[in-house]
């Protein structure tokens, strides 16, 4: 690609991003960090009014005004629906990010099978709405990157000392989502290259919500090399990085923001 300076590498001005469960703990971070970077930003959420309520309250670009759409990725058929009206309402995609998660409290004790199947299909909702972002991308010769929410939990085992008599362990369907989504990255990076596709995973460590327990949030603490756990503003910049041009070169890996939890492993 052409000379260009590291502002305009980051510079995500004139381009549509889509981000899914925009809503959450860490989706509203991610939908701010495209906007700040001067994408026009279109958010989802199972609740149109709730995605219309918080693309209002995103910061303005002069792409137009960001949008909200209705999305349920358990739901092959609104995610076709959402896709389709985020395009025909703001324009091509050139950023995907596959950011909708539903929880699951139920550990490797007592997880159902249902429950466990639940949570993993999750991956199919991200890969058909990839495929999705992918195809219109192609029709229109345009580049696109996909971005695909991952977890440390995604590369290594849990830490079942951070769990034990607090809560439920960290959950085996989400390591089994989540290690998926890793490899899913993988693969269509490699099939998807020639058709100026990227894709990558951004894969957090420990970003504990405030409802998290203390207890199980010390230990996490204890065990990180930074003492401390992520704030969801802490994965703008790494998301920035893969959406724009400044990641030209970079597609299939798992971009891990973690503070050093995973070396420790």
């Amino acid at each position: 690609m052409p000379s260009v300076s590291e502002n305009q590498l980051f510079d995500l001005s004139g381009k549509v991003s889509l981000v899914t469960g925009a809503r959450g703990h860490l989706g509203r971070a991610l939908a701010e960090a495209l906007a700040e970077a001067g994408s026009r930003v279109v958010v989802t959420s199972r609740d149109a009014q709730a995605a219309e309520t918080l693309a209002a309250s995103l910061p303005a670009v002069a792409g137009g005004a960001h949008l909200g759409v209705a999305l349920d990725y358990l739901d092959p058929a609104s995610i076709e629906r959402g896709f389709s009206a985020a395009v025909q309402r703001a324009g091509p995609i050139h950023v995907l990010v596959n950011n909708g998660h539903q929880g699951l409290s139920h550990d490797w004790r007592n997880v159902t099978a249902d429950e466990f199947n639940r949570q993993l299909s999750l991956a199919t909702g991200y890969f058909l709405l990839a495929r999705l972002a992918r195809d219109q991308a192609v029709a229109h010769s345009l580049p696109a990157s996909v971005i695909l929410l991952g977890s440390m939990y995604g590369v290594v085992g849990s830490y079942p000392e951070a769990y034990e008599g607090v809560c439920a362990a960290s959950p085996a369907a989400y390591h089994a989502l989540k290690g998926g989504i890793v490899h899913l990255a993988r693969h269509l990076a490699v099939y998807w290259a020639r058709d100026r596709v990227r894709v990558n995973c951004l894969s957090p460590g420990p970003f504990p919500s405030p409802q998290a327990p203390a207890a199980m949030v010390e230990r996490l603490e204890r065990h990180s090399p930074m003492g401390r756990m992520g704030q969801p503003g802490e994965l703008k910049g790494p998301l920035v990085f893969l959406a724009s041009d400044a990641s030209s070169y970079m597609t299939g890996q798992a971009l891990v923001i973690d503070g050093g939890q995973t070396v420790m492993s």
